[in-house]
């Protein structure tokens, strides 16, 4: 937008504070390159626009704000003279791109001092070289040591999942192997007792009769009911007392694991009507080797269901292969998140899923998304532990204005009322040194708002800390996700 041009003068834009060291010839020159426009309430530049020209404010009110999502966020309104912006990188010149990094607009009759962003790069250079080095050097240098701490950030994240992964890798796999080992014993003792078993003077009928008692009983293992500990410990007496009845030597140790394969005294009147009772204590310890190794399948079964469950999360947590850009479910991310981060959250911490399975998925980058859901996670985690180590972490999803929300919830000390506009400032951080880069949430936040169009927002009062993620339900015109498989 354009305002009515006005004569400038070098006294009063030498008035300002941004201008006041400035000599006569200087501000001369700036009068001359420059011109000075008033703008009646409404925009002047909006965000995205290609930066043309530096504002410095003589008198008015000015409003500038970001645009997240849908809507534009204020985040400055001033009266104060001397206040700038637009084109403030000009003298980086084309090395970066020269847009407006938020929109700017009037809410009075308002006259600026305007400098092209051209005429301001050659002031620059000419009247203040030193300064311009010095600018260029912060200005790239931030933008190195940005980049070098967020890869930080990202390997100290890897380093976290890792561990967790590990752990929760080891308990089953440690498992497989025990049982393995074990397996491998009782079938070695079922061969010795089937020898046995066939030098024995036992009729063709017994043995068939062993062998679909043996069929039957496999079968009862797989149907095993889930008993509570009152139940299996009257079943057990009940199964030992039985066994005792009919010679079965060491029946209480026999008993827990015909109980654990869902075996009664039913069961065992039933073996004992089908065999002669000379040959019942081989049947009977026959049969328990029979469960024992059924078992111990079972138990291999669930171990190594348990590590492919976890490799597959690992891949859902890294989406390797995945589109970038696709439609997905936020509760398989979130899963996979909090199983990665397992580790980290202990059994001290509890983790609740308060989740609303009805919501649609959603356009995301869902690799990104787990960056965010891993950062807030972790300061939870952390907040929490710094006060003991006990709490709760609710995670919720709900639909909220049209917009699906993702809320982690801790019961955490919360987040000082005089620091809750900084945390989401690069390199801001209340972690102890060599424990955190202060580039968490920055991170988050510019994936959830710059790269998702949605918002990042924290509510936190002691014992009640809440970060919001709020996500648009459809993609922008020019985005096309992928349907995910």
């Amino acid at each position: 937008m354009s305002g009515r041009a006005l004569p400038c003068s070098p006294q009063e834009i030498g008035s300002l504070f941004l201008f006041e060291k400035l000599s006569a010839e200087q501000l001369g020159q700036l009068c001359s390159a420059g011109r000075v426009e008033k703008f009646e309430p409404g925009p002047v530049y909006t965000e995205g626009d290609p930066a043309t020209c530096f504002y410095v404010m003589i008198e008015g009110t000015v409003v500038l704000s970001r645009r997240v999502g849908a809507d534009d966020v204020e985040v400055t309104r001033t009266s104060q003279r001397g206040a700038y912006a637009g084109a403030m990188q000009a003298y980086l010149g084309d090395r970066v791109r020269q847009v407006y990094h938020n929109s700017m607009r009037v809410t009075q009759p308002s006259r600026f001092f305007v400098l092209p962003a051209e005429k301001f790069a050659d002031f620059m250079a000419e009247n203040f070289p030193m300064a311009v080095h010095l600018l260029e050097g912060l200005f790239w240098g931030s933008k190195n040591t940005e980049r070098a701490v967020g890869q930080r950030e990202r390997l100290l994240a890897l380093g976290s999942l890792s561990a967790g992964l590990t752990h929760e890798l080891n308990n089953p796999a440690a498992a497989a192997v025990r049982a393995t080992a074990t397996l491998r014993e009782r079938v070695g003792k079922m061969r010795h007792k089937l020898a046995v078993i066939s030098q024995s003077s036992y009729t063709p009928e017994d043995m068939a009769n062993l062998i679909d008692i043996q069929e039957r009983t496999a079968e009862r293992v797989a149907k095993a009911p889930v008993l509570s500990p009152l139940e299996a410990s009257d079943r057990e007496d009940a199964l030992a007392d039985w066994l005792d009845d009919h010679g079965i030597q060491e029946g209480w140790r026999i008993a827990p694991t015909f109980v654990q394969a869902g075996l009664d005294v039913d069961w065992l009147e039933q073996v004992a009507a089908a065999v002669n009772e000379e040959i019942l204590p081989n049947a009977i310890g026959w049969l328990n080797y029979t469960v024992e190794t059924e078992l111990l399948m079972d138990e291999i079964n669930d171990s190594t269901t348990r590590i492919s469950h976890l490799v597959d999360a690992a891949k859902q947590y890294s989406q390797l292969d995945r589109a970038p850009f696709q439609v997905a479910d936020v509760h398989e991310l979130l899963d996979s998140t909090l199983l990665m981060l397992s580790g980290k959250t202990g059994e001290r911490i509890k983790v609740v899923k308060d989740y609303d399975r009805t919501l649609p998925r959603i356009p995301a980058y869902p690799a990104e998304l787990n960056q965010v859901w891993t950062n807030l996670i972790d300061n939870a985690v952390s907040a929490m532990n710094s006060t003991g180590g006990d709490g709760t972490l609710t995670v919720r999803t709900a639909l909220k204005n049209d917009r699906l929300l993702v809320e982690f919830k801790d019961t955490g000390p919360g987040v000082p009322r005089e620091i809750r506009d900084r945390i989401f400032d690069p390199f801001f951080t209340t972690k102890p040194v060599g424990e955190g880069t202060g580039l968490g949430l920055d991170i988050s936040w510019r994936i959830v708002v710059n790269k998702h169009h949605g918002t990042l927002q924290v509510e936190s009062e002691p014992g009640d800390t809440r970060f919001q993620v709020l996500l648009p339900l459809t993609a922008p015109a020019d985005e096309t996700p992928e349907e995910s498989a």
